[in-house]
């Protein structure tokens, strides 16, 4: 019973981890993203490809093995469907490959934006002044008559 209880805390530990939470999400969206790329692909870009190339649609090519006999359908190679699948490896990669080079130039912006140092505002006029006025008169006091300076003071 102890080993039972020892698996379901451990499964359950395993499950609330930020990893474990942050993969379901990566997955999720992962499917979304696929489906938004797949419907670029289909119904954008391949009609445009289509139509440069005279409207050939390569799903239709196919080399026959033997053709339909009566109830029996044909056999065939469809290399045509294999090169559509080809193509929209091809171009989903393409556009992947844009969006995660587009997010990495976006980080490392903010990530130079924020490492700039802050440069400390200048000294005012008065601050200046008054520290001359203080250097001045330490050196016409000498070093032994008036008290020693706190970086608090600074």
């Amino acid at each position: 019973m102890a080993k039972k209880k020892n698996f379901i805390l451990e499964f359950k530990e395993f499950i609330s981890r930020g990893n474990v939470v942050d993969m379901a999400v990566g997955v999720v969206v992962g499917s979304a993203f696929t489906a938004i790329v797949n419907s670029l692909v289909k119904d954008i870009i391949m009609p445009f490809v289509g139509w440069i190339i005279g409207g050939i649609d390569f799903g239709d090519f196919r080399l026959i093995l033997s053709p339909a006999e009566g109830e029996t359908p044909e056999t065939a190679i469809l290399y045509g469907s294999f090169f559509n699948q080809v193509l929209n490896f091809l171009i989903i990669s393409f556009v992947v490959f844009c969006m995660i080079k587009l997010i990495g130039r976006l980080r490392r912006k903010r990530e130079e934006e924020k490492e700039e140092p802050s440069v400390p505002p200048a000294p005012s006029e008065d601050i200046l002044l008054l520290t001359e006025i203080r250097d001045l008169l330490k050196a016409q006091a000498g070093p032994s008559s008036l008290p020693e300076e706190s970086p608090a003071d600074r």
